[in-house]
């Protein structure tokens, strides 16, 4: 699929997987999907879910470290202020750090994908879900396949094929 093609398709995950409300009990039960597929398919990550103001789910599995916390901290810097999953940024940019000019520091912002805006119907992006541990598209496939569980949708129709 070319590039303009996914990033068609980020758009649409980010338009259509939107949630009806959001609170602590639908972090809980999104975060631990997510821990529980890990642990089911050996999957080294970290998963935090949060709202822009406070952290409402954070987990981590076996072979993760420091480092994925730090991934996370800077996805969702980006997510918040792109308001876009940081894996479109990726598509859009490529994955070279932002430069001096554009005032996102690298040692705060990156481009890497893991992020995804949590937008909630009636009240927009109003938080970040993030994944930090494996490759950056797969990353963000966990973030949609999770949404697309927790929606009732079907994963293949938001799923970004195979590279």
């Amino acid at each position: 699929m070319a590039a303009a093609e996914d990033i068609a398709l980020v758009k649409k995950q980010e338009q259509e997987l939107v949630l009806a409300e959001f609170d602590e009990k639908v972090a809980f039960k999104l975060g631990s999907a997510i821990r529980d597929r890990a642990l089911a398919e050996g999957l080294s990550l970290v998963v935090d879910i949060r709202t822009w103001d406070r952290q409402m789910f954070f987990a981590a599995t076996s072979g993760t470290s420091a480092d994925n916390a730090e991934w996370v901290r800077r996805k969702i810097n980006s997510v918040r202020r792109f308001q876009r999953a940081s894996y479109r940024l990726v598509l859009e940019r490529g994955e070279a750090p932002f430069s001096p000019q554009s005032g996102a520091d690298p040692a705060d912002y990156v481009i890497a994908g893991g992020g995804f805006p949590i937008r909630v119907k009636g009240a927009g992006i109003i938080g970040c879900l993030t994944i930090s541990g494996l490759p950056g598209r797969s990353d963000h496939g966990v973030a949609v396949a999770a949404l697309c569980d927790h929606l009732g949708l079907d994963r293949a129709v938001y799923a970004l094929p195979a590279e």
